[in-house]
């Protein structure tokens, strides 16, 4: 706070740092959604690509709206996807502090110098008054605007207001001349914010400052060379450009982000579904899923194609490659992105020790209670497992559905059951066992498919779907499921065996 200080004194910022240095600001009034993800993660990006720093800002100005520990959640988040901030409330920085409503004496003093200037005044316009303005305008059936009466008032009617204890507000004075600007995205832009709008708010009555005012002073104080935020911001810039020239600051460069919308071209909401990353998290979606999807279908990359490690996009990353379409976002696609970036993970055998460990827990969770046998928790059976169904699944917890039961508890068949689907089941069991007692090699799926279509030749009038229906069964206590093959290398030969024998004989 001190550096800051000293920089509303005209010693400004230190701005010698080498790379460029980008903010996420998010507001702790929730979770952390996708939307909020693919900004911090173009900001991320761009200041890796650039060697730069990416630093996470707490915009809690809005007392009413903050959630307890949504702050605290939503750095948690930026942690699990892989994209942590440099400088953060919890890292803490040189900038600090990071998070605004610590930073209250700051934008009073930052007001209080635009108030001497002329550049703002008070206003002590009544909330009734401002309804009653507002509800005029959509009377006429116009847009509602503050009519600028207070920027009016003579030094001597402010102080007898003050004197009277009235309450107060501070509003930034918009004046006709905006420049334009170019956009990292958009290109040149002007907006003449005056024409269309009132005098707004910069500092609210409670001390706490508005949007506005608070990025303006922070950006300039936390030395911010490029700010990269959505494009509903865009025609704010032209208010946030007039606060620097009233400031006397250079502003920093501004580029805007297309929006990120449904497929169907509607705008992402909270209420229609699961968007928020804690909810993809708890379902078993991997972070690099998400980053590759959420930029899979937007802009800004030399290349598009599933399976993207956050190195490629960092390495790929083009901020002239951005458009100003919006990005549809599939989320029907993400159990596709996720199996790809799964199957890399189990390919990885330090990232397939921390699978093993999540998939225990997942199968203790699931079958504990029906005496799961210690042998099915052992390392080396879970990594067989996790390689052979190596691109079959999406997720990890697929692996404890009731398809996949057979890995993890034994089924109870009987002999009579065997024999509803075939009259020759000892002959079928005796088969295989005999099979895989001559096995000298490991069995694989390719092999074990033809030699169960030579012996079922050797039986009488058992068909071979009938044959595999019977092992599936024996195997898997299931009459549908995955291929026999499959179930037999999994479980391995000693295994099989033992399910066979068990069956046959009870």
């Amino acid at each position: 706070m001190a550096r800051a200080l000293r920089a509303l004194q005209g010693l400004g910022p230190e701005r010698g740092q080498r790379g460029p240095r980008v903010r996420f600001g998010p507001s702790p009034t929730g979770f952390l959604h996708l939307g909020g993800l693919r900004t911090a993660l173009y900001n991320y990006i761009f200041a890796k690509k650039h060697q730069g720093t990416f630093i996470l800002r707490v915009e809690d100005t809005d007392q009413n709206r903050v959630v307890p520990g949504a702050a605290e959640g939503i750095e948690d988040m930026l942690d699990w996807a892989g994209i942590p901030p440099d400088e953060s409330p919890r890292r803490g920085g040189a900038f600090g502090p990071y998070r605004q409503s610590q930073r209250l004496e700051l934008y009073q003093r930052a007001s209080s110098r635009l108030l001497e200037s002329g550049a703002a005044y008070r206003c002590f316009c009544t909330p009734q008054r401002l309804e009653l303005l507002r509800k005029e305008a959509l009377r006429r059936q116009q847009t509602p605007r503050y009519d600028n009466r207070c920027r009016h008032l003579t030094p001597t009617e402010v102080a007898e207001k003050l004197s009277q204890g009235l309450a107060w507000v501070v509003r930034f004075r918009l004046e006709q001349g905006v420049e334009p600007f170019q956009d990292l995205v958009y290109g040149w832009n002007r907006h003449e914010v005056a024409e269309v709008e009132g005098d707004p708010v910069i500092l609210k009555g409670d001390g706490f400052p508005t949007y506005h005012l608070a990025n303006v002073v922070d950006d300039h104080h936390m030395g911010i060379s490029h700010v990269l935020r959505g494009a509903e911001w865009l025609t704010s810039t032209a208010k946030h450009l007039l606060l620097y020239k009233a400031f006397g600051w250079d502003p920093p460069q501004f580029g805007h982000l297309p929006l990120l919308l449904n497929k169907d071209g509607a705008k992402l909401s909270k209420r229609q579904g699961d968007i928020f990353l804690e909810s993809f998290a708890r379902d078993g979606y991997l972070p690099e899923a998400l980053l590759d999807i959420i930029t899979n279908c937007g802009s800004g990359f030399t290349e598009k194609r599933m399976g993207r490690t956050l190195e490629e996009l960092i390495s790929q990353f083009d901020i002239g490659r951005i458009t100003t379409h919006s990005a549809l976002l599939d989320l029907e696609t993400l159990p596709e992105f996720n199996r790809i970036h799964l199957s890399r993970h189990i390919e990885n055998e330090e990232l397939r020790q921390k699978l093993v460990r999540e998939l225990q827990l997942l199968v203790e969770q699931a079958y504990g209670h029906q005496q799961v046998e210690q042998e099915v928790l052992q390392k080396e059976y879970m990594e067989r497992v996790l390689l052979l169904r190596k691109g079959h699944i999406s997720l990890l917890k697929n692996l404890v559905a009731c398809d996949y039961s057979y890995l993890w508890v034994r089924p109870s068949v009987s002999r009579e059951q065997l024999q509803t689907i075939s009259a020759e089941a000892e002959e079928i069991g005796k088969l295989v066992l005999g099979l895989l007692a001559s096995q000298a090699v490991a069995l694989t799926v390719e092999e074990l498919n033809k030699d169960l279509r030579n012996l079922q030749k050797q039986t009488k009038e058992t068909k071979y779907s009938s044959m595999m229906q019977l092992l599936r069964l024996a195997l898997s206590g299931q009459q549908h499921g995955p291929s026999v093959a499959e179930m037999m290398v999994t479980l391995g030969p000693k295994e099989v065996s033992g399910r066979i024998h068990r069956a046959l004989s009870s």
